[in-house]
Order: structure tokens, then C-alpha cells, then sequence
């Protein structure tokens, strides 16, 4: 995380660390269920993800420290979920969490469709393509989002789409008799785990 001054980036750095610790809470250890399509799985690191990362030991003993720089890395920094944490804390938690359970394209395209939800057709500022790639344009989006609602009612509202967008995936999932049994467990643990509270956190040296 390459940021403009250490003060940000030391903020910034603790606020991943409390995010990746939230994860780990949720995930626990091992499990390797027959109806999860993730397979063999560890501190929430699937077998796929953590090979591509260059782990090649047995899934059970997957060190939670290499979970932990897959997270960073994986599902915060390329993603560009860390640029929205200096942002906004709450909407940065949100996207890291749903885009370890539902990966991080998802819930980049549900932020941006978030955004252009409430542009009001735009009316209150350019929409933005959908494409899973959070950037600039994004960024814009929701700082105008911001300007135009004030910083904690924009981020309350955006929370409350990404649960939307989150609850409509689980219920299309659980359609499927192999994800049936997950949709209980996804709702309780995944939607609303970021309280709208929260919306009024800021990163110690970013100005809101």
C-alpha cells in the first residue's frame, strides 16, 4: 500500500489488519465440505487461490501468515479496495469481505453499479461503466456521490446497495441444491456485517 504520507499509510496498515482479523473470524480453519464448489479451504484461502499464490503444501497446515499476505494482496491491493478504505472505512471493510466470499470482480462491479444507482440516471453525476475495475472513474463516482449526499449518508447508502446486491447473489445461488445448505451461513455472517454506524470513521491524516 503505497500511499502519500506515513501518517495515512500507518492508518491505513492498521485498518488492513483489523479488516484481514474481521476475515479470519468468520472463516476459521479448515474445512473441505463436498457441496462447497471452493473445495479443500483454509482460514478461507481456497486450494485454487492459495496455488496461484505459490503455496504447494497440504491445505490443513496453509500458515496463517501466507493467508494473511494473500489477503493483502489478493483481495485488497489489487483489487484497488485499499484506495476506498483511505476513503471510506465502512465501504472498503464491506468490498474486502464480499470479495473474499464472492470474489473481489463481484464486488467491484456491485460498487460501481452502486454508484450509478444512485447518480439518479445520472443526474447527479456521469455513470460509470461496470467492468469490475475500480479506478479513477470510480473513485470520482464516489467522491461526487459524497459531494452531492454529504461523506456518511453516501456511505450509508452504498452499504445498503452492496447488501442488496449481496442478498440477490445468495438467493440465486441457493437455487442449487449444492449451495442450499450455505445460504443460512452467507446471510447471517455476510450481509450487514458492517454496521451503518461505522460510516462515520475516518483515516487518521485523510481529510473527509
Amino acid at each position: 500500500m503505497k500511499h502519500g504520507n506515513a501518517k495515512v499509510w500507518a492508518s491505513l496498515a492498521a485498518l488492513v489488519a483489523a479488516v484481514v482479523g474481521g476475515v479470519f473470524a468468520i472463516e476459521g480453519g479448515y474445512v473441505n465440505d463436498p457441496n462447497d464448489a471452493g473445495g479443500a479451504t483454509n482460514h478461507g484461502i481456497t486450494e485454487q487461490v492459495a496455488r496461484q499464490n505459490g503455496y504447494a503444501g497440504p491445505m490443513q497446515s496453509l500458515p496463517k501468515g501466507v493467508a494473511q499476505e494473500i489477503y493483502v494482496t489478493s483481495y485488497i491491493e489489487q483489487p484497488k479496495f485499499d484506495r476506498v478504505l483511505a476513503v471510506s472505512p465502512a465501504v472498503g471493510t464491506k468490498l474486502v469481505d464480499a470479495g473474499v466470499n464472492a470474489g473481489p470482480g463481484r464486488a467491484s462491479r456491485w460498487l460501481q453499479q452502486s454508484l450509478n444507482d444512485l447518480s439518479r440516471a445520472g443526474r447527479d453525476y456521469p455513470p460509470i461503466k461496470v467492468d469490475g475495475a475500480i479506478g479513477r472513474d470510480t473513485l470520482s463516482a464516489y467522491a461526487a456521490l459524497e459531494k452531492r449526499r454529504g461523506r456518511v449518508k453516501a456511505c450509508e447508502l452504498t452499504l445498503k446497495l452492496l447488501d442488496g446486491y449481496q442478498t440477490a447473489h445468495y438467493a440465486q445461488l441457493a437455487q442449487g441444491a449444492a449451495n442450499a445448505s450455505f445460504i443460512v451461513g452467507w446471510l447471517d455472517h455476510r450481509v450487514g456485517n458492517v454496521p451503518l454506524a461505522r460510516c462515520a470513521e475516518t483515516v487518521q491524516g485523510v481529510s473527509p
